[in-house]
């Protein structure tokens, strides 16, 4: 007796499959974040949107640390972003510089800063603060 086939003629093409990352419409991969957030175990349940709103922040710090490095390698005439274009794109924006509060970036040097009491006076302050005839010369002691 022949068996009776469930469906007759040509199967239909199977529609392509699209990944999490494409239908949210992400560069940073969904299904990745997905499987560190469950191998973390940081919580007994996950819910679905949970890797996408992750992924799509991450991508968005991402997105905006790389475009103030840019501009700061810019700054520099640099063409490529170093480590010190990143650090100085993070300590230069008030909020970023919260966010890596305890960060240290490697080999990202430090901030070009000096401090005021290093710059030369004003004319004004000049007058006020020095007397005629003296001059300020410090001298070390040898030890």
């Amino acid at each position: 007796m022949p068996e009776k086939r469930c469906h007759q003629g040509p199967l239909p093409p199977r529609a392509r499959t699209r990944s999490r990352s494409s239908r949210a419409q992400l560069q940073f991969p969904v299904s990745r974040v997905d499987r560190f957030l469950r191998q973390g175990h940081y919580a007994q349940r996950l819910a679905s949107g949970a890797p996408v709103f992750l992924a799509a922040v991450l991508e968005y710090l991402t997105a905006e640390i790389l475009e103030l490095a840019g501009n700061a390698a810019r700054d520099n005439q640099k063409t490529r972003i170093a480590p010190c274009h990143v650090q100085l794109a993070v300590r230069n924006d008030a909020e970023l510089n919260q966010l890596f509060g305890h960060v240290t970036i490697s080999q990202g040097a430090v901030l070009p800063r000096i401090h005021s009491e290093l710059l030369q006076p004003t004319s004004k302050a000049r007058s006020s603060q020095c007397h005629v005839g003296q001059s300020h010369t410090y001298s070390m002691k040898a030890k």
